[in-house]
C-alpha cells in the first residue's frame, strides 16, 4: 500500500509541475500561429467532440481554414473517446521527400475522476432512435485540457514535379495545423446534443400504419440500424455490388474510383484497414514505412466498427476512400483545395451510396438531417447541399 500511495504521489507532484509550467492559451490564439507553440505545454479551455471524424477541441470561429485543434491519448492509454473514422497518412519507402522523424517529449495522461467522466461522456453514442446515424455522440464536453501541443506552420501535403514531397498536420487526412496531446483534464461538463428536430421529421415522413393496408409497419431503418457491423470484407463487397448497379453519373464514376483506391480482402497494398479507434499518438509517428506506394504515401483508414452497425461500415470505407483519392489523385488545380472541399467531396459519396443502399433517412453527426426520401424531389439535392455546408461549417469547424 506505501509503494501505490508514493506512486500515486509521485503522478500528482509530476501533475502539479506540468500545470505550474503550461502555457494558457486560447484555440484561436494557437491556431493564427502554430508553429509558435510547437512543443510547449499549453492549458486550453473549449467545447470538445468526438464525432464521426472528428476528435477536438474549439471555441468559436477562427476565422482559420480549420477552426479547430486535433486530440490524440498519449500512445498507450487504452482510452475510449475518438473518432469514428480517421486516414492517417505516413511517408513510404520510396517517399520523395526527406524524412525526419519528430523528437517529441513523452506525454503521460492523469486518469482521475476527470478523465474518466470525460472520456465516458465523448463515447456514448447516440440511443438508437431508427434513424441512420453516421457516428453521432450523444454529448459534446466542455472541458479545460493540458498537454503538449504540435504544430506546424500549414497543415499541407507539398508536391513537386508531380510527386509529394513533404507532409505536415494532425488528425484525419493530416488536415489539422495543430493537435494537443492530452495530459491531464479538468473542468468537465457535458452537453447532450439534441436530435428532436431531426427524429420529429423522420417520424412525420414515415408512412402509418394505416397506410400499409392494416399489414403493420414495414422493416424499416431501425432493423438494418441494430444488425451487427459487416466485416471489411462484406462491406467491400457490399459496396462494389451497389456501385456496380447504379446509373451513370459523375458521382458514380468517383465510386468506383474510390473502390479502386481500396484494398481487396486479403490483398496488402499501400492502402489499409483496420478496426479500432484511432485516439493516440501512433508509434513510429513520421518514420517511413516498409513498402513502396505509387504516391510516396502510406494511407491507414481506421473504423470504429463497434459504432457502426450495418452498412455504417460500407460507408465509412467509402468515405475514408474518397480522402485517398483527393490526396493521390487531385483534380489539377486543386492540389492545395481548402479542407472543407475535400470534406464535402468525402460526405456527398457517402450520402449518395447510402441513398442507393435503400436508406430512407441519413443523419450527420449533430443531429444533421442530409437526407430524408418524403422531400420533395424538386428539392432534395439543395437541401442535401444545403445541410451538408451548414454540418461542415457549423459541426466540423471548416471554413468556406
Amino acid at each position: 500500500m506505501k509503494r501505490l500511495l508514493g506512486f500515486a504521489a509521485i503522478v500528482a507532484l509530476a501533475a502539479g509541475s506540468l500545470h505550474a509550467q503550461a502555457v494558457n492559451a486560447t484555440v484561436c490564439d494557437v491556431l493564427k500561429n502554430p508553429a509558435a507553440f510547437d512543443g510547449k505545454t499549453v492549458t486550453i479551455k473549449g467545447t470538445v467532440v468526438a464525432g464521426f471524424d472528428q476528435f477536438v477541441i474549439s471555441d468559436g470561429n477562427c476565422a482559420q481554414d480549420v477552426n479547430g485543434i486535433w486530440l490524440d491519448y498519449p500512445q498507450g492509454s487504452k482510452a475510449k473517446a475518438g473518432p469514428i473514422k480517421v486516414v492517417d497518412l505516413a511517408p513510404a519507402k520510396n517517399f520523395a521527400g526527406t524524412v525526419a522523424p519528430p523528437n517529441r517529449a513523452p506525454v503521460t495522461l492523469l486518469k482521475d475522476k476527470a478523465f474518466k467522466q470525460f472520456d465516458s461522456a465523448l463515447s456514448t453514442a447516440h440511443p438508437n432512435t431508427g434513424v441512420l446515424c453516421l457516428g453521432c455522440a450523444r454529448y459534446t464536453v466542455e472541458a479545460t485540457l493540458t498537454g503538449r501541443l504540435d504544430g506546424v506552420k500549414d497543415a499541407i501535403i507539398a508536391r513537386k514535379d508531380g510527386k509529394i514531397v513533404g507532409l505536415g498536420g494532425f488528425g484525419n487526412f493530416h488536415a489539422y495545423p495543430a493537435r494537443l496531446v492530452i495530459a491531464s483534464i479538468a473542468d468537465v461538463t457535458q452537453k447532450e446534443i439534441s436530435y428532436a428536430a431531426t427524429e420529429a421529421a423522420v417520424k412525420a415522413s414515415q408512412p402509418k400504419e394505416s397506410d400499409q393496408g392494416g399489414r403493420g409497419a414495414q422493416p424499416g431503418p431501425q432493423a438494418q440500424q441494430e444488425s451487427p457491423a459487416l466485416s471489411f470484407a462484406d462491406a467491400y463487397t457490399s459496396a462494389t455490388k451497389l456501385v456496380a448497379v447504379m446509373a451513370p453519373s459523375t458521382l458514380t464514376t468517383q465510386l468506383q474510383k474510390d473502390l479502386a483506391v481500396l484494398p481487396k480482402p486479403k490483398e496488402q497494398t499501400s492502402v489499409s484497414i483496420v478496426s479500432g479507434t484511432a485516439n493516440e499518438v501512433s508509434a513510429g509517428e513520421g518514420a517511413p514505412g516498409a513498402i513502396d506506394s505509387p504516391d510516396g504515401l502510406l494511407y491507414t483508414i481506421t473504423i470504429n466498427r463497434d459504432r457502426l452497425p450495418g452498412p455504417g461500415v460500407a460507408l465509412a470505407m467509402v468515405h475514408g476512400a474518397q480522402h485517398v483519392a483527393d490526396v493521390r489523385s487531385p483534380i489539377p488545380g486543386n492540389e492545395q483545395a481548402p479542407t472543407i472541399l475535400y470534406e464535402n467531396n468525402a460526405w456527398a459519396v457517402t450520402v449518395t451510396l447510402a441513398i442507393f443502399s435503400g436508406e430512407k433517412t441519413v443523419t450527420l453527426p449533430g443531429g444533421n438531417l442530409v437526407w430524408n426520401s418524403a422531400w420533395p424531389a424538386a428539392s432534395q439535392v439543395s437541401q442535401m447541399q444545403s445541410t451538408l455546408t451548414d454540418f461542415l461549417t457549423k459541426e466540423e469547424m471548416f471554413n468556406k
